[in-house]
C-alpha cells in the first residue's frame, strides 16, 4: 500500500526506531517517537499530509514522588 503512514512506519522499522500509534481524532493516526533527548509526535491524516511536533529536553532529573503527585493533581478532571 502506498500512503505516507505505512511509508513513514517502513522507514522507522528500517532505521530501528521504535515507535508507538494511537488514535485521538476520527482523521488520523498519531506516531510517536521517543528519542533521547526529544520526543517526537507525528500526526498522519487521511488525506496523506503529515504535521509533525517536536518537544526538545535535556532528559535531567528535575524531581520525585512529590512532582508527579503535583503533575497528576494540575492535570486531574473533577470528579463527576
Amino acid at each position: 500500500m502506498n500512503h505516507p503512514l505505512y511509508n513513514l512506519l517502513s522507514e522507522l522499522e528500517a532505521a530501528r526506531i521504535h515507535f508507538s500509534l494511537a488514535r485521538y481524532r476520527p482523521d488520523s493516526v498519531l506516531v510517536t517517537l521517543t528519542l533521547v533527548g526529544e520526543r517526537v509526535e507525528v500526526d498522519v491524516f487521511e488525506d496523506g499530509h503529515l504535521e509533525v511536533s517536536r518537544f526538545l529536553g535535556n532528559e535531567d532529573i528535575i524531581g520525585g514522588q512529590e512532582l508527579v503527585s503535583q503533575i497528576i493533581a494540575r492535570n486531574a478532571e473533577p470528579a463527576a
